[in-house]
């Protein structure tokens, strides 16, 4: 019998292999996965170790003991990853997720209790969106886990606690962001003092940085240098170039938010109608945007010839398998980012998806729109929160300005 023919091993492998098939992985997964999984079967079965009990810590042992055969020292390191790669994804497919899950206990299973209970209230009293409360709820998590390594017990806090939370987060923020962080810290304290978790409500006395209407000016790009990126991203052919220029686009076109390019669905695009549906996550709105002849061309080009074959209904998906939307966690700060720099173009402010969106509110003004279609262009609930796109104009306020005389009068 060949070292290979191992029937017992055999139900558990072609799991492993169906999974591989189903997900669409590249011909190094379908050829070197199961071999690695066999491996790491066979190191069981010597050690008398059942499948459902291995841990994290079996895993690392197993691949410490890795050698090669005739020579000495370990596994090198590219070797390794790919037996760590295949082994989690055997686990996953037999016990559904990996690593498995740590319940928590006392003080960390108190605190997520006390978040799951927040997160019902932001949603029946308060109707807030899915990002903003998840927004809130990683700052409640952090804030809790604060207190918790220091010992000290939410009912027992203090504002020079809280002041001290609040000064070792704004340590790598700017004054905009320490003001949303104590705009929200006031929102968790308020609730916390309601549910009695909190002897005192703390919320008027905490102090952040002062910021003026309208004092910041906001990040874009240059009009010439996202030309030089949309002509080099056009000529990459890629499965991943395909996206990444519909992408690009969307954004230089409608101006969309990060998440509404994530979030878009095929029954989004109207096709006959020549429509495009968006749902805009931070008002919970939806907009109806004409689907322009040069958005649709690139829309149609990725969805024919870069997006692979698959059930998923999101639009964007991942460039290599698992063939998943785009995680509502991961930005798409890359995909510009990347882009811009392959062209040379380095911003000296921000350079993600909103110095895109930015860029295209300057556009528009210097097409005469109003700031109320740009605003609904925007997704913007006023024209107060479209007002600070006008800084971004400075040229065309130049033009208007008035000619001072050469001598004033005294």
């Amino acid at each position: 019998m060949s070292r290979f023919d191992e029937p017992q091993f055999e139900p558990i492998l072609q799991k492993l292999r169906d999974h591989i098939r189903r997900e669409q992985y590249g011909i190094c997964a379908k050829f070197s996965y199961p071999y690695a999984a066999r491996c790491f079967l066979r190191y069981l079965e010597r050690r008398g170790l059942a499948l459902e009990s291995v841990g994290p810590a079996d895993l690392d042992r197993y691949l410490r003991s890795l050698r090669r055969k005739g020579r000495r020292g370990p596994f090198p390191k590219q070797y390794r990853r790919l037996h760590r790669a295949a082994i989690k994804m055997l686990l996953r497919v037999l016990r559904g997720t990996w690593p498995p899950e740590v319940l928590p206990k006392g003080r960390e299973l108190a605190a997520r209790n006390i978040i799951s209970a927040f997160d019902v209230w932001m949603t029946d009293l308060r109707g807030l969106s899915l990002s903003t409360r998840r927004h809130r709820r990683a700052e409640m998590g952090r804030l809790l886990e604060w207190l918790r390594h220091r010992n000290k017990a939410l009912g027992a806090a203090t504002i020079d606690d809280l002041d001290l939370y609040v000064s070792e987060r704004a340590v790598t923020m700017r004054r905009n962001s320490t003001a949303e962080v104590v705009s929200t810290l006031r929102g968790i304290v308020r609730y916390l003092h309601e549910r009695g978790l909190l002897k005192r409500d703390f919320a008027p006395l905490l102090k952040g940085p002062t910021i003026y209407a309208l004092e910041g000016i906001p990040s874009t790009i240059a009009p010439e240098d996202v030309s030089r990126a949309l002509a080099a991203l056009k000529e990459d052919r890629s499965p991943a170039g395909l996206r990444d220029y519909a992408i690009w686009m969307l954004l230089t076109t409608y101006g969309l938010r990060g998440a509404e390019v994530k979030g878009l669905q095929l029954s989004d695009i109207d096709w006959r109608g020549e429509r495009l549906r968006i749902r805009h996550g931070k008002t919970g709105a939806y907009s109806e945007l004409p689907l322009l002849r040069k958005s649709a061309n690139a829309l149609l080009d990725y969805l024919q010839h870069g997006r692979p074959a698959t059930s998923e209904r999101t639009v964007f998906l991942r460039a290599q398998a698992p063939y998943r939307p785009l995680a509502y966690s991961t930005p798409l700060h890359g995909v510009v980012s990347r882009r811009l720099a392959a062209v040379g173009v380095v911003p000296a402010g921000k350079h993600g998806t909103h110095a895109l969106r930015h860029a295209r509110a300057v556009s528009l003004l210097r097409g005469g729109v109003s700031l109320k279609v740009i605003g609904d262009v925007l997704g913007h609930r006023s024209e107060r929160s479209t007002a600070p796109y006008l800084k971004l104009a400075t040229d065309d306020l130049r033009s208007v300005a008035l000619d001072l005389p050469v001598r004033a009068a005294p």
